[in-house]
Order: structure tokens, then C-alpha cells, then sequence
């Protein structure tokens, strides 16, 4: 007989005949319906809908020193108490980058800690990555670190594949370093590796459920984050288990009993789709979505940070005192102070971003930068639009960019009709016609705009 009673997420009174248990199977279930690794992997929908469950509170966590850090040279102890110190001022004062997680085995990544802790931050928080032995939680413990992350691998690819065991087998080892991570007082953030391939009702949830248990005799909480290890998940409404980001976000909650602010979403970008994914987790119910600076990580890179910072903003209406203009100050340290190149279309941060090279689109900026920018990229992150000056600029493009180079204001503003601008016209039309195919540098315009105004008594005309 099933019982009736109130659900927490829906505050409804529900009859719930589910109680899955572990499916204890001999031969993985490699769920070659869906990866068939010889064909490209299929989206298949049974179209069953989940309902839209945004959470009261959302925030963004960042792996940049951990994950971010695996695909990349370590950061110096310098550049990570520096970007630590950026992280910071970006989530503002309502900490809305809420943690940071680092590795804890090599001098340098403990001494890294400990000069962050000594900024004396409330945000991000700091938390770990260890290894799932005992005396790992005891080194956390030791350095006074509350939380940190235990890899607890769930797709028969890597229980029986890579651990060499069966799903009983591995079920009962992880929930034994969990314990251990109780026993030592660290509150275990159990990485679910794979969730998109996993068995979600023969494993995951009875799984995670046998987790809570724990975490309730230990009257400590416990963190689940579904990682969506190959970027395999879809946002889709009406797709099948296990790839649905829907589906898996409302399982935890409605079948495991994972409250809302337990709940993280760990993505990357193999199919395009680690943005989508993050947001769709926010919309159907987990709390925090986890990220890395530039989306900087394992293969094609795992969820961009300042990606989510805007897709807050779009969700829930305000930044929530986000300063956005050290986004722009973080992508200038990477390629200034730590010599990584930013792809240079990328988004909100790529030298790109909000450059325009169409004659016809410049000619729109001028006339009102709201016809081609994004927002107000100047008070957002410090980065007027520009154009680039090539041979398909035009006039228009031409005035746009001294305008902006020489900050020229008010009566001060040069249109395409100002005779600057068709004196600099004709020399980059001059240049293309004999050949030129490379963008016209900043230098030789400056020096254009000092050899008109030098052959002008007092510059008048501009």
C-alpha cells in the first residue's frame, strides 16, 4: 500500500509508488540503443515532461584551480590568490559565486589555500577535491577545510569497466568513504562521474537515497553533484533517460529526496551544449550549477563562469550586486600576466566579442550602438563596441572607431560625411585596391588622424 503525503518540492500532497532499488546487474548495461560508439550518439524521447521547478535561491561554484587547472600548466600560488581575490569582487557582496574548489596533494596547491584563506574572504568559500581514502579527509580535516568532493563514478562504463566491479560491490565502497568522510566531520560533495549514461533508476537513485540515509544518521548534510562528464546531457523537454537534464535534476529531487541546495550540476561542452545544460538545471531545480573561468577544462572545456554570471542576470532579473566589469579585468590577467590566449570570438571576452567589421552594421553603431551591441557593454564590462577597419568598414565604420579611440563627445563626434573620415577612407580604399588583404592596424590610423590634423591650422573640421 503506498503512502500519502506531503512532497517538500511540490508541497502537495502526492501517492508515490516509486521506491527503486538497486538493480544489481551482471553484465553492464552499456546502453548501446543510445552510444553505439561506432555512430554518433542518438536523443531519444518518450516524452515524458518535468515540471519547471526554479529554485528560491541559485548560485554559481567554480573549479577553475581544480578542474579548470587539469587540461592546463598549474597557476602559480601568485596567480591563484590573485584570480581568488577577482573571484571574489565578481560575486559581490551577496557571494553569489558561492565556492571555489582546489587540490590539496602538492605543497604548492596547500600553500595556494593558505594564502587564500588569509584574504580573510567570506566568498567564494573554499572547498577541496581529494582522493576517496580515509586519510584524505583527515588531511582536509586537519587544514580546516568543511567540504570537499568525492569521485563516486555511477555508468556501468566506469563500475565495471574502470573499478573492476559490480554495482552492489561499488555501491557499498563508496558509501563507506562517505562514511568516513562523516567520521572525520567534512561534508562529503559526491561527484556522480557519468550521470548521462548511468542507469539513473537501477542505480543513481537508490544510490543517492542510501547516501541521505547516511548524512541523516550523521545529522550532516551532503552535497550531490551530477556530472555530466561527456557533455552527453539534453535540455530538451521529452527526452528519454538518461541523457535528460530535465528528467535528472527532477529524479533527484522527487525519487532521491535531494533538496534543491544540495543539488549542483557539473557540465562540459562536447556537444555545444554546457550552457543550456547549466541553465536548465537552474529551471527544473538544482541550486548551483558549477563552472570554470573561460570554460577552461577537460577536452572542449567545461561550463565559461562568466557565461553563467550573464545567464543569472537573463533568469532572475538583476546581477545580485555581481560586479561584471572584473570579468573583463580577469580575461586581460590571463592573456597579460598568465600568457593564455582567449579565443577571439568567444563571448563577453574575446578581443571580438563586440567588434564589428561590417561596413553596414558600423554604420548602425553609429547612428545608435544599441542596433548591434548586446547591452551596454561600457558599463557591463568596461569594453565600448568597436570596429575593426578593413576594406569593408566604410565611412561609417571609420568614424565609429575615432570616435571611440579619441573619446570624442558631443559636438565632438565625427559622422561618415566629416572630412577626417573620407580623408581616411580614401587611403584604406587605396590600400585594397593595390592589393592589401590584412586589417588596417590602430598605428596607421593615429598616424592618418596626426597627418590630417597637422595640415589643418586648428583641426576644425573634426
Amino acid at each position: 500500500m503506498n503512502d500519502i503525503k506531503i512532497n517538500k518540492q511540490s508541497n502537495l500532497l502526492e501517492q508515490d509508488p516509486y521506491n527503486y532499488r538497486l538493480q544489481d546487474v551482471e553484465e553492464p548495461n552499456l546502453m548501446r540503443e543510445f552510444f553505439e560508439y561506432t555512430e554518433i550518439p542518438k536523443v531519444s524521447f518518450n516524452f515524458r515532461r518535468n515540471p519547471l521547478g526554479m529554485p528560491k535561491e541559485i548560485w554559481i561554484t567554480d573549479t577553475t584551480f581544480r578542474d579548470g587547472q587539469q587540461s592546463r600548466e598549474p597557476y602559480t600560488v601568485d596567480q591563484i590568490v590573485d584570480i581568488y581575490r577577482m573571484l571574489s569582487r565578481l560575486s559581490g557582496p551577496n557571494g553569489k559565486i558561492r565556492q571555489t574548489e582546489f587540490f590539496v596533494y602538492s605543497e604548492r596547491d596547500r600553500r595556494a589555500i593558505e594564502k587564500c584563506r588569509e584574504l580573510g574572504l567570506d566568498f567564494p568559500e573554499i572547498t577541496t577535491w581529494i582522493r576517496a581514502k580515509k586519510e584524505d579527509f583527515k588531511l582536509v580535516h586537519d587544514i580546516g577545510v568543511k567540504e570537499t568532493g568525492i569521485l563516486v563514478s555511477c555508468s556501468d562504463y566506469h563500475i565495471f569497466t574502470k573499478l573492476g566491479m559490480n554495482r552492489r560491490q561499488a555501491m557499498e565502497h563508496y558509501l563507506s568513504v562517505i562514511s568516513d568522510a562523516f567520521e572525520a566531520g567534512v561534508m562529503p560533495r559526491c561527484h556522480l562521474e557519468d550521470i548521462t549514461r548511468a542507469d539513473f533508476y537501477g542505480f543513481v537513485v537508490p544510490f543517492v537515497k542510501a547516501i541521505q540515509e547516511l548524512a541523516e544518521q550523521a545529522n550532516m548534510s551532503v552535497r550531490i553533484r551530477a556530472c555530466d562528464t561527456l557533455g552527453y546531457g539534453i535540455p530538451y523537454g521529452g527526452v528519454a533517460m538518461p541523457r535528460s537534464v530535465p528528467g535528472i535534476i527532477y529524479g533527484l529531487q522527487h525519487y532521491a529526496g535531494v533538496p534543491s541546495d544540495m543539488i549542483e550540476w557539473h557540465g562540459h561542452n562536447d556537444f555545444y551544449k554546457a550552457v543550456t545544460n547549466a541553465a536548465t538545471a537552474w529551471l527544473y531545480g538544482a541550486s548551483a550549477v558549477n563552472t570554470t573561468l573561460f570554460g577552461i577544462g577537460e577536452r572542449t572545456g567545461n561550463v565559461p563562469l562568466e557565461a553563467m554570471v550573464f545567464e543569472y542576470a537573463q533568469l532572475r532579473g538583476t546581477l545580485d550586486g555581481m560586479d561584471t566589469t572584473v570579468i573583463t579585468e580577469l580575461a586581460e590577467y590571463y592573456e597579460n600576466i598568465i600568457g593564455y590566449k582567449i579565443p577571439e570570438q568567444t563571448p563577453f571576452v574575446g578581443k571580438n566579442f563586440n567588434v564589428t567589421k561590417a561596413g553596414i552594421h558600423a554604420d548602425g553603431l553609429l547612428k545608435n550602438e544599441e542596433i548591434y551591441n548586446i547591452f551596454d557593454t561600457k558599463k557591463f564590462l568596461n569594453r565600448p563596441p568597436l570596429v575593426s577597419i578593413n576594406q569593408n568598414s566604410g565611412a561609417a565604420g571609420v568614424a565609429v572607431w575615432l570616435n571611440e579611440k579619441y573619446h570624442l563627445e558631443g559636438d565632438r563626434r565625427v559622422d561618415k560625411h566629416s572630412e577626417v573620415v573620407s580623408y581616411i577612407k580614401r587611403w584604406i580604399d587605396d590600400q585594397y585596391n593595390n592589393g592589401r588583404v590584412s586589417v588596417i592596424g590602430a598605428d596607421e590610423i593615429d598616424h592618418l588622424v596626426n597627418e590630417y590634423v597637422s595640415g589643418e591650422t586648428d583641426g576644425k573640421n573634426w
